[in-house]
């Protein structure tokens, strides 16, 4: 099995504009997103993904897999579908990896491409047990039901399921809740195929894409971690990573 990682890399950002090319300590974010994907066991090559020319150049000072794209894609998704269009891959299966998480676990996505030791995954993606009540009553973090074989039933930025006749204070004790960790990865025809699909009804009221997969019966299956990456959204967020890096700033 070949398996490709992507990087989607945007220049604009409404919280953080030209993010991929803050300095962490010597190295840009993007360049430490790729530097830990160089440490994963299962993927075949590496290709960075963006729609900026300063992106692209910079990326080109310590990889050859760049990739122009459209400045228009309304998600990372769909970026990647366009990099297999382009560059015409010859690949099984294709992981979106974030740009914005330079710590991102490469141990997180041998396990994401595990799934596809299953022949019925079409979509692999990771979640997390619950643990605490602020994570699980936030409508910013997706929880995910799941069926007996480890495959999505649903996600929803609501608390599933919901644990009737018993107070909420006390739903951890009695059940085990999982959030959603976005990272995903696909079949390369699904890939082709699901960004050609319309939003559904579920997608729209959730404002999850996943929705628009489940609700066209692709299969997306789910294998647990118990680690959660530290993303940059914002500029706040640097002083952070910096610190888990060990450097203080």
């Amino acid at each position: 099995m070949k398996v490709t990682g992507i990087i989607p890399a945007r220049y604009a950002s409404s919280r953080f504009p030209g993010k991929p090319l803050i300095d962490l300590a010597g190295k840009s974010m993007l360049q430490r997103v790729y530097e830990r994907c160089l440490l994963s066991t299962s993927l075949n090559e590496i290709i960075i993904a963006t729609d900026d020319q300063r992106i692209f150049d910079h990326a080109k000072t310590f990889t050859d897999k760049v990739c122009m794209t459209d400045a228009n894609h309304p998600s990372g998704t769909d970026r990647c579908a366009e990099v297999v269009a382009l560059m015409n891959l010859d690949t099984d299966v294709v992981v979106n990896i974030q740009g914005d998480e330079p710590l991102i676990n490469p141990h997180q996505i041998d396990l994401l491409v595990s799934c596809f030791n299953d022949p019925q995954t079409q979509i692999a993606t990771l979640i997390k047990p619950i643990t605490n009540t602020e994570v699980l009553f936030n409508p910013n973090t997706p929880k995910v039901i799941l069926d007996e074989h480890d495959f999505a039933i649903y996600f929803s930025r609501e608390t599933i399921p919901h644990l009737r006749n018993i107070d909420k204070s006390e739903w951890l004790e009695h059940h085990t809740f999982y959030q959603h960790i976005g990272i995903y990865a696909y079949q390369t025809q699904v890939l082709q195929e699901i960004t050609k699909l319309p939003q559904s009804a579920l997608e729209k009221s959730e404002s999850l894409e996943q929705l628009r997969w489940i609700s066209n019966q692709y299969k997306i299956k789910t294998a647990i971690t118990k680690e959660e990456t530290v993303a940059i959204d914002s500029p706040e967020d640097v002083a952070r990573v910096l610190r888990e890096l060990g450097i203080n700033n």
